[in-house]
């Protein structure tokens, strides 16, 4: 049976996650925000945290606050977010740069990781920002890359990593979920297949991190990278994370070698020597306020739990895809995420004609979702901000939209 607008109020009532959606700064609200996969919604205790860098902390300890807390702050708060959200210990994640620039020094350190290799594997679907750093630093360093060319909803199968798999290949490049169709892959099993063929494995986990239980330290990952502005809600651009296995801290390094990564930074000294810790990913001097909106955001997944917020992105989604087979299916879209909830992150795609138009006439009444060439719709539910009935609304705004009821933009 279809949910009903009065099936959505009444799960909104019992929801256990319901009191965090207090939590956000909602201003002028739309119909349906349905795009915290892309940008999340921004917290009021971010707002209250970042004030009190900027005027307490900063305008009146001034530089002493850097020896009150700031220096610890990409570790610490690394730490946090990896206790909530990755499954992983301490002294192997910090916060530091953006997605694309902890991406590059990753694949970099990966690949000095298994010298003598002269492979990187990675998918010619990825982001767009994988796949070109991929490109340069196979190109930086004289390697090869084999693409891979997964089905947008089955994602990358054991059999096609089989196919590319050798003794030359150094590394592995992946998106735990994708970020066209939502297809969420076994990242122990892949883990797995990976390190017997002797290759190190980056995960990319930018529409994983703050939604989908993590487990890095126990599947044995070596490498990982992700945004926090998504479904972790630090705002747009704030720094991302990067985690390295503790197993390889001795040996890795990076190319960006800023004083920040540096063993002793206030010596000041002739030559570069990397830090042993997992400081050495880092770079530049940190920028306090993003990592600080960032650790707002975290304490919001530590109090809520990861494995509620799980449950919450399993029914909202299962919810969607009903709804889309109930309403827009018979006007000729159709679903191009996975139909198993266990295969599926925390957005659901669909696919269908006039899909810029559709999602056109979606913006102009207040459904905001996300559109993705050539044809395809992301509906983004991030369980602590979006609620059944918005999201009963949202597609029920959308099938008046197909169905001819409301203008399509031109």
């Amino acid at each position: 049976m279809t949910l009903t607008y009065d099936d959505a109020v009444a799960m909104d009532l019992a929801d256990p996650l319901a009191a965090f959606r207090d939590e956000f700064l909602r201003g002028d609200d739309p119909v349906a925000y349905l795009d915290g996969n892309s940008l999340g919604r921004p917290p009021r205790r971010t707002l209250e945290r970042v004030e009190d860098v900027l005027r307490r902390q900063w305008g009146e300890g001034l530089i002493r606050s850097w020896e009150d807390g700031w220096l610890e702050l990409p570790e610490q708060v690394g730490d946090r977010l990896a206790a909530a959200c990755l499954g992983a210990a301490a002294g192997q994640t910090v916060i530091a740069e953006s997605t694309s620039v902890n991406l590059y020094k990753a694949i970099h350190a990966a690949c000095g990781l298994r010298e003598g290799r002269d492979e990187i594997v990675a998918t010619d679907a990825d982001f767009p920002t994988d796949r070109f750093l991929v490109e340069s630093v196979a190109g930086a360093r004289g390697m090869t890359v084999r693409w891979l060319s997964p089905d947008v909803v089955e994602g990358v199968t054991a059999d096609q990593l089989a196919a590319v798999l050798s003794e030359r290949t150094a590394v592995v490049l992946l998106s735990h979920v994708d970020y066209r169709s939502g297809v969420l892959l076994d990242m122990a099993a892949v883990t797995e297949q990976i390190h017997a063929a002797g290759a190190v494995v980056i995960w990319d986990l930018c529409h994983s991190a703050g939604v989908i239980p993590l487990a890095l330290d126990a599947v044995g990952a070596d490498l990982a990278v992700g945004c926090t502005y998504k479904y972790l809600n630090a705002g747009p651009g704030a720094p991302a994370f990067v985690y390295v296995a503790e197993r390889h801290l001795s040996a890795v390094r990076q190319p960006i070698t800023g004083w920040w990564s540096s063993k002793d930074r206030f010596a000041m000294g002739p030559s570069y020597e990397a830090d042993p810790s997992i400081r050495a990913m880092l770079s530049g001097t940190a920028y306090v306020p993003g990592i600080v909106a960032v650790d707002a955001s975290v304490s919001l997944v530590a109090e809520a739990g990861i494995d509620a917020i799980r449950e919450k992105a399993v029914a909202l989604t299962e919810h969607c895809v009903a709804l889309v087979d109930a309403w827009l299916v018979p006007h000729g879209f159709t679903v191009a995420s996975p139909r198993e909830p266990a295969r599926r992150g925390g957005h659901v795609t669909v696919q269908g004609p006039r899909a810029r138009e559709v999602a056109d006439a979606m913006y102009a009444a207040k459904v905001i979702p996300d559109f993705r060439n050539p044809d395809m719709i992301r509906l983004g539910l991030s369980p602590l901000t979006t609620s059944y009935a918005e999201l009963w609304t949202a597609l029920d705004v959308t099938r008046q939209i197909v169905e001819g009821d409301r203008q399509l933009s031109v």
